[in-house]
Protein backbone atom coordinates (compact mmCIF):
# COMPACT_ATOMS: atom_id res chain seq x y z
CA UNK A 1 0.00 0.00 0.00
CA UNK A 2 2.73 2.50 0.78
CA UNK A 3 4.74 1.45 -2.72
CA UNK A 4 2.51 4.10 -4.46
CA UNK A 5 3.38 6.80 -3.12
CA UNK A 6 7.03 6.37 -2.58
CA UNK A 7 7.16 6.09 -6.68
CA UNK A 8 5.01 9.32 -7.10
CA UNK A 9 7.94 11.18 -4.92
CA UNK A 10 10.45 9.29 -6.98
CA UNK A 11 9.20 10.43 -10.22
CA UNK A 12 8.82 14.19 -8.76
CA UNK A 13 12.36 14.12 -8.08
CA UNK A 14 13.35 12.66 -11.62
CA UNK A 15 11.52 15.42 -13.09
CA UNK A 16 12.93 18.22 -11.13
CA UNK A 17 16.62 17.32 -11.53
CA UNK A 18 15.63 17.09 -15.35
CA UNK A 19 14.52 20.52 -15.44
CA UNK A 20 17.20 21.77 -13.20
CA UNK A 21 19.98 20.15 -15.83
CA UNK A 22 17.89 21.21 -18.05
CA UNK A 23 18.00 24.89 -16.53
CA UNK A 24 21.94 24.68 -16.56
CA UNK A 25 24.14 27.27 -18.46
CA UNK A 26 25.24 24.94 -21.07
CA UNK A 27 28.98 25.74 -20.89
CA UNK A 28 30.27 22.39 -22.66
CA UNK A 29 27.87 23.26 -25.76
CA UNK A 30 29.01 26.85 -25.79
CA UNK A 31 32.63 25.97 -26.09
CA UNK A 32 31.93 23.47 -28.68
CA UNK A 33 30.09 25.71 -31.21
CA UNK A 34 32.70 28.50 -30.49
CA UNK A 35 35.53 25.76 -31.07
CA UNK A 36 33.30 24.74 -34.29
CA UNK A 37 33.30 27.97 -35.41
CA UNK A 38 37.16 29.64 -34.79
CA UNK A 39 37.78 29.99 -38.33
CA UNK A 40 34.92 31.98 -38.55
CA UNK A 41 35.69 33.92 -34.64
CA UNK A 42 38.96 34.58 -36.01
CA UNK A 43 38.34 35.87 -39.64
CA UNK A 44 35.68 38.45 -39.09
CA UNK A 45 37.05 40.43 -36.73
CA UNK A 46 40.29 40.54 -38.86
CA UNK A 47 37.72 41.72 -41.56
CA UNK A 48 36.21 43.86 -39.48
CA UNK A 49 39.22 45.83 -38.35
CA UNK A 50 40.69 45.88 -41.50
CA UNK A 51 37.37 47.88 -42.60
CA UNK A 52 37.77 50.36 -39.52
CA UNK A 53 41.56 50.86 -40.39
CA UNK A 54 39.94 51.87 -43.94
CA UNK A 55 37.39 54.01 -42.25
CA UNK A 56 39.93 55.81 -40.25
CA UNK A 57 41.37 57.11 -43.50
CA UNK A 58 38.15 58.66 -44.75
CA UNK A 59 38.26 60.68 -41.49
CA UNK A 60 39.86 64.22 -41.72
CA UNK A 61 43.22 64.29 -39.42
CA UNK A 62 43.19 66.55 -36.86
CA UNK A 63 46.27 68.10 -35.14
CA UNK A 64 47.12 69.31 -31.91
CA UNK A 65 49.57 72.36 -31.35
CA UNK A 66 50.95 72.53 -28.11
CA UNK A 67 52.23 75.78 -25.70
CA UNK A 68 53.67 76.15 -21.91
CA UNK A 69 53.66 79.14 -19.93
CA UNK A 70 54.53 80.18 -16.53
CA UNK A 71 51.98 82.86 -14.74
CA UNK A 72 53.81 85.70 -13.06
CA UNK A 73 55.63 84.98 -9.84
CA UNK A 74 55.05 86.97 -7.19
CA UNK A 75 58.00 88.99 -4.93
CA UNK A 76 58.86 90.08 -1.50
CA UNK A 77 60.88 92.80 -2.41
CA UNK A 78 62.23 96.14 -0.46
CA UNK A 79 59.06 97.43 -1.16
CA UNK A 80 57.80 95.81 1.77
CA UNK A 81 59.94 98.08 3.82
CA UNK A 82 58.53 100.92 2.41
CA UNK A 83 55.18 100.27 2.43
CA UNK A 84 55.52 99.65 6.36
CA UNK A 85 55.80 103.62 6.28
CA UNK A 86 52.04 103.84 4.95
CA UNK A 87 51.13 101.57 8.10
CA UNK A 88 47.20 100.55 7.37
CA UNK A 89 47.51 102.36 3.79
CA UNK A 90 50.08 99.64 2.63
CA UNK A 91 47.78 96.71 4.10
CA UNK A 92 44.96 98.51 1.49
CA UNK A 93 47.11 98.32 -1.29
CA UNK A 94 48.41 94.96 -0.90
CA UNK A 95 44.98 94.01 -1.05
CA UNK A 96 46.21 90.08 -0.01
CA UNK A 97 46.63 88.82 -3.68
CA UNK A 98 48.70 85.32 -4.10
CA UNK A 99 49.71 84.09 -7.69
CA UNK A 100 47.14 81.50 -8.25
CA UNK A 101 47.75 79.23 -11.14
CA UNK A 102 44.18 78.38 -11.66
CA UNK A 103 43.07 82.27 -11.75
CA UNK A 104 45.20 82.12 -15.07
CA UNK A 105 43.78 78.97 -15.97
CA UNK A 106 40.15 80.39 -15.60
CA UNK A 107 41.47 83.48 -17.74
CA UNK A 108 42.83 81.71 -20.19
CA UNK A 109 38.51 79.79 -20.17
CA UNK A 110 37.28 83.43 -20.27
CA UNK A 111 34.76 84.52 -22.30
CA UNK A 112 37.07 87.58 -23.15
CA UNK A 113 40.06 85.70 -24.20
CA UNK A 114 37.72 83.36 -26.88
CA UNK A 115 35.72 85.80 -28.56
CA UNK A 116 38.71 87.36 -29.50
CA UNK A 117 40.01 84.20 -30.68
CA UNK A 118 36.68 84.01 -32.46
CA UNK A 119 37.35 87.21 -34.22
CA UNK A 120 40.62 87.13 -35.35
CA UNK A 121 40.60 83.21 -37.13
CA UNK A 122 36.91 83.80 -38.12
CA UNK A 123 35.39 81.15 -36.44
CA UNK A 124 32.18 81.11 -36.75
CA UNK A 125 32.07 80.52 -40.42
CA UNK A 126 35.40 78.10 -40.32
CA UNK A 127 33.45 75.67 -37.73
CA UNK A 128 30.18 76.29 -39.99
CA UNK A 129 28.27 77.79 -36.77
CA UNK A 130 25.17 80.49 -37.29
CA UNK A 131 26.19 82.44 -33.71
CA UNK A 132 29.66 83.52 -32.34
CA UNK A 133 28.40 81.42 -29.11
CA UNK A 134 28.43 78.17 -30.89
CA UNK A 135 31.77 78.69 -32.29
CA UNK A 136 33.20 79.37 -28.67
CA UNK A 137 31.65 76.07 -27.58
CA UNK A 138 33.45 74.52 -30.52
CA UNK A 139 36.63 76.26 -29.44
CA UNK A 140 36.37 75.21 -26.17
CA UNK A 141 35.91 71.68 -27.07
CA UNK A 142 39.02 71.98 -29.53
CA UNK A 143 41.01 73.37 -26.34
CA UNK A 144 42.78 71.73 -23.30
CA UNK A 145 44.37 73.73 -20.50
CA UNK A 146 46.08 72.12 -17.55
CA UNK A 147 47.79 72.90 -14.44
CA UNK A 148 51.14 71.46 -13.42
CA UNK A 149 50.45 70.96 -9.52
CA UNK A 150 54.09 70.42 -9.02
CA UNK A 151 56.53 73.10 -11.16
CA UNK A 152 53.34 75.57 -12.02
CA UNK A 153 53.36 75.53 -15.64
CA UNK A 154 49.85 75.96 -18.04
CA UNK A 155 50.39 73.85 -20.55
CA UNK A 156 47.62 74.82 -23.38
CA UNK A 157 46.72 72.52 -26.25
CA UNK A 158 44.53 73.73 -29.69
CA UNK A 159 43.29 70.98 -31.94
CA UNK A 160 42.83 71.84 -35.57
CA UNK A 161 42.39 70.36 -39.32
CA UNK A 162 44.97 72.55 -40.13
CA UNK A 163 48.43 72.38 -38.43
CA UNK A 164 49.66 75.84 -38.97
CA UNK A 165 46.12 77.48 -37.72
CA UNK A 166 46.48 75.10 -34.44
CA UNK A 167 50.16 76.62 -33.83
CA UNK A 168 48.71 80.27 -34.92
CA UNK A 169 45.89 79.57 -32.27
CA UNK A 170 48.07 78.37 -29.37
CA UNK A 171 50.03 81.46 -29.91
CA UNK A 172 46.86 83.87 -30.47
CA UNK A 173 46.20 82.27 -27.01
CA UNK A 174 49.17 83.56 -24.97
CA UNK A 175 48.95 87.27 -26.79
CA UNK A 176 45.25 87.60 -25.99
CA UNK A 177 46.19 86.41 -22.53
CA UNK A 178 49.34 88.97 -22.00
CA UNK A 179 46.42 91.50 -23.62
CA UNK A 180 43.88 91.13 -20.85
CA UNK A 181 46.46 90.75 -17.73
CA UNK A 182 47.75 93.91 -18.96
CA UNK A 183 44.64 95.70 -18.38
CA UNK A 184 44.03 93.76 -15.02
CA UNK A 185 45.87 94.11 -11.82
CA UNK A 186 46.38 90.59 -10.89
CA UNK A 187 49.80 90.27 -8.55
CA UNK A 188 50.57 92.12 -5.77
CA UNK A 189 52.90 94.50 -7.30
CA UNK A 190 50.61 95.48 -9.87
CA UNK A 191 47.86 96.18 -7.20
CA UNK A 192 50.07 98.43 -5.35
CA UNK A 193 51.07 100.38 -8.50
CA UNK A 194 46.96 100.57 -9.65
CA UNK A 195 46.28 101.91 -5.63
CA UNK A 196 48.80 104.46 -5.43
CA UNK A 197 48.26 105.80 -8.84
CA UNK A 198 44.48 106.37 -8.54
CA UNK A 199 45.37 108.26 -4.82
CA UNK A 200 48.52 109.76 -6.97
CA UNK A 201 45.94 111.61 -9.04
CA UNK A 202 43.44 112.37 -6.15
CA UNK A 203 46.05 113.65 -4.09
CA UNK A 204 47.51 116.15 -7.02
CA UNK A 205 44.36 117.63 -7.74
CA UNK A 206 43.99 118.72 -3.74
CA UNK A 207 47.20 119.60 -3.65
CA UNK A 208 46.96 122.06 -6.95
CA UNK A 209 43.44 123.55 -4.99
CA UNK A 210 45.36 124.06 -2.15
CA UNK A 211 48.24 125.82 -4.07
CA UNK A 212 45.68 128.01 -5.52
CA UNK A 213 43.84 128.55 -2.24
CA UNK A 214 47.55 129.39 -0.61
CA UNK A 215 47.89 132.35 -3.73
CA UNK A 216 44.74 133.94 -2.69
CA UNK A 217 44.50 134.05 0.73
CA UNK A 218 47.00 136.66 1.32
CA UNK A 219 49.68 137.90 4.18
CA UNK A 220 48.51 139.74 7.46
CA UNK A 221 50.91 140.88 10.48
CA UNK A 222 49.39 138.33 12.33
CA UNK A 223 49.74 135.42 10.19
CA UNK A 224 53.55 136.35 9.63
CA UNK A 225 54.21 136.65 13.74
CA UNK A 226 51.90 133.26 14.32
CA UNK A 227 55.30 131.23 12.68
CA UNK A 228 52.35 129.32 10.06
CA UNK A 229 55.44 126.82 9.20
CA UNK A 230 55.29 125.65 12.98
CA UNK A 231 51.79 125.53 13.00
CA UNK A 232 51.47 123.92 9.74
CA UNK A 233 53.97 121.11 10.87
CA UNK A 234 51.98 120.31 14.06
CA UNK A 235 48.50 119.88 12.74
CA UNK A 236 49.86 118.22 9.19
CA UNK A 237 51.39 115.29 11.09
CA UNK A 238 48.52 115.04 13.11
CA UNK A 239 46.27 114.98 10.28
CA UNK A 240 48.41 112.22 9.07
CA UNK A 241 48.25 110.19 11.61
CA UNK A 242 44.24 110.56 11.94
CA UNK A 243 44.27 109.61 7.86
CA UNK A 244 46.05 106.83 8.46
CA UNK A 245 44.35 105.43 11.82
CA UNK A 246 40.73 106.14 9.59
CA UNK A 247 42.04 104.00 7.00
CA UNK A 248 42.74 101.49 9.20
CA UNK A 249 39.98 101.47 11.05
CA UNK A 250 37.88 100.46 7.68
CA UNK A 251 39.93 97.80 6.89
CA UNK A 252 39.66 96.12 10.31
CA UNK A 253 36.47 96.56 9.89
CA UNK A 254 35.48 95.22 6.68
CA UNK A 255 37.25 91.98 8.62
CA UNK A 256 35.90 91.83 11.78
CA UNK A 257 32.56 92.84 13.53
CA UNK A 258 32.76 96.35 15.25
CA UNK A 259 32.40 94.30 18.82
CA UNK A 260 35.80 92.71 17.79
CA UNK A 261 38.40 94.27 20.12
CA UNK A 262 40.35 95.72 17.50
CA UNK A 263 37.85 97.53 16.15
CA UNK A 264 36.71 99.28 19.73
CA UNK A 265 40.62 100.00 20.27
CA UNK A 266 41.00 101.13 16.84
CA UNK A 267 37.68 103.54 17.12
CA UNK A 268 39.04 105.02 20.11
CA UNK A 269 42.49 105.90 18.93
CA UNK A 270 40.60 107.96 16.49
CA UNK A 271 37.93 109.52 18.48
CA UNK A 272 41.31 110.89 20.39
CA UNK A 273 43.10 111.79 17.14
CA UNK A 274 39.58 113.85 16.31
CA UNK A 275 39.76 115.10 19.67
CA UNK A 276 43.59 116.35 19.73
CA UNK A 277 42.79 117.96 16.19
CA UNK A 278 39.92 119.67 17.43
CA UNK A 279 41.54 121.40 19.57
CA UNK A 280 44.33 123.02 17.95
CA UNK A 281 41.84 124.36 15.82
CA UNK A 282 40.22 126.08 18.37
CA UNK A 283 43.87 127.47 19.47
CA UNK A 284 44.49 128.65 16.18
CA UNK A 285 44.42 132.59 15.51
CA UNK A 286 41.28 134.66 14.52
CA UNK A 287 39.47 133.91 11.76
CA UNK A 288 40.64 137.16 10.31
CA UNK A 289 44.57 136.17 10.77
CA UNK A 290 44.24 132.64 10.29
CA UNK A 291 43.21 132.50 6.72
CA UNK A 292 46.99 132.27 5.29
CA UNK A 293 47.58 129.80 8.01
CA UNK A 294 44.89 127.80 7.31
CA UNK A 295 45.94 127.41 3.56
CA UNK A 296 49.42 127.16 4.11
CA UNK A 297 48.85 124.40 6.49
CA UNK A 298 46.93 122.35 4.19
CA UNK A 299 49.17 123.02 1.33
CA UNK A 300 51.90 121.78 3.22
CA UNK A 301 50.10 118.61 4.33
CA UNK A 302 49.05 117.86 0.78
CA UNK A 303 52.72 118.45 -0.52
CA UNK A 304 53.74 115.97 1.88
CA UNK A 305 51.33 113.32 1.25
CA UNK A 306 51.76 113.66 -2.83
CA UNK A 307 55.75 113.48 -2.09
CA UNK A 308 55.20 110.20 0.22
CA UNK A 309 52.66 108.70 -2.39
CA UNK A 310 54.74 109.30 -5.53
CA UNK A 311 57.73 107.55 -4.21
CA UNK A 312 55.36 104.30 -3.13
CA UNK A 313 53.72 104.68 -6.80
CA UNK A 314 57.68 104.79 -8.58
CA UNK A 315 58.47 101.64 -5.91
CA UNK A 316 55.55 99.97 -7.46
CA UNK A 317 56.02 100.46 -10.69
CA UNK A 318 60.05 99.16 -10.58
CA UNK A 319 58.36 95.71 -8.49
CA UNK A 320 56.03 95.40 -11.41
CA UNK A 321 58.89 95.74 -14.35
CA UNK A 322 60.66 93.14 -12.31
CA UNK A 323 57.65 90.52 -11.61
CA UNK A 324 56.09 92.29 -14.86
CA UNK A 325 53.28 90.35 -14.47
CA UNK A 326 54.38 89.32 -17.33
CA UNK A 327 53.87 85.71 -18.52
CA UNK A 328 57.15 84.15 -19.45
CA UNK A 329 57.01 81.25 -22.51
CA UNK A 330 58.46 78.09 -21.85
CA UNK A 331 57.91 76.23 -24.60
CA UNK A 332 56.57 77.93 -27.96
CA UNK A 333 53.73 76.80 -30.24
CA UNK A 334 55.24 75.08 -33.36
CA UNK A 335 53.56 73.20 -36.08
CA UNK A 336 52.47 70.02 -35.08
CA UNK A 337 53.84 67.51 -37.81
CA UNK A 338 51.79 64.24 -36.23
CA UNK A 339 48.44 64.18 -36.36
CA UNK A 340 46.83 63.57 -33.04
CA UNK A 341 43.06 61.78 -34.16
CA UNK A 342 42.04 59.98 -35.37
CA UNK A 343 44.14 57.30 -33.51
CA UNK A 344 43.89 53.86 -36.10
CA UNK A 345 44.85 51.56 -33.76
CA UNK A 346 42.44 52.44 -31.59
CA UNK A 347 39.77 52.10 -34.79
CA UNK A 348 41.48 48.59 -35.16
CA UNK A 349 41.14 47.46 -31.83
CA UNK A 350 37.13 48.88 -31.66
CA UNK A 351 37.12 47.23 -35.11
CA UNK A 352 37.93 43.76 -33.98
CA UNK A 353 36.42 43.92 -30.73
CA UNK A 354 33.09 44.71 -32.09
CA UNK A 355 33.57 41.71 -34.89
CA UNK A 356 34.51 38.93 -32.14
CA UNK A 357 31.27 40.11 -29.97
CA UNK A 358 29.21 40.10 -32.86
CA UNK A 359 30.30 36.43 -34.60
CA UNK A 360 30.43 35.51 -31.12
CA UNK A 361 26.51 36.26 -30.41
CA UNK A 362 25.80 34.69 -34.05
CA UNK A 363 26.88 31.40 -33.08
CA UNK A 364 25.92 30.99 -29.69
CA UNK A 365 21.94 32.36 -30.38
CA UNK A 366 20.76 28.64 -32.10
CA UNK A 367 23.08 26.76 -29.43
CA UNK A 368 20.70 28.23 -26.58
CA UNK A 369 17.89 28.15 -28.54
CA UNK A 370 18.21 24.33 -29.04
CA UNK A 371 18.54 24.43 -25.30
CA UNK A 372 15.45 25.88 -24.74
CA UNK A 373 12.71 23.31 -23.12
CA UNK A 374 9.88 23.14 -25.21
Amino acid sequence: MNSTPTTASTNEAATSAAAHAADEFPVGAVFAALWQRRLLLVGAPLLASVVALGISYLITPTFSARVSFMPPQQQQSSAAGALASLGALAGLAGGGVRNNGDQYVALVQSVTVADRLVERFDLVNKYERKFKIDARKQLAENTRVTLGRKDGLITLEVDDHDPKTAADMATAYVEELRALTARLALTEAQQRRAFFEKQLGQVKERLTAAQLALSTSGVSLGALKAEPKAAADGVAKLKAELTTAEVKLQVLRRAMSDNAAEVIAMSTQVQALRGELARLAQNEAPANQSGYIAAYREFKYQEALFEQISRQYEIARIDESRDGGQLQLVDAAEVPERKTKPKRSYFMIAGFGLGFVACAIWVLVPVLRSRRPA
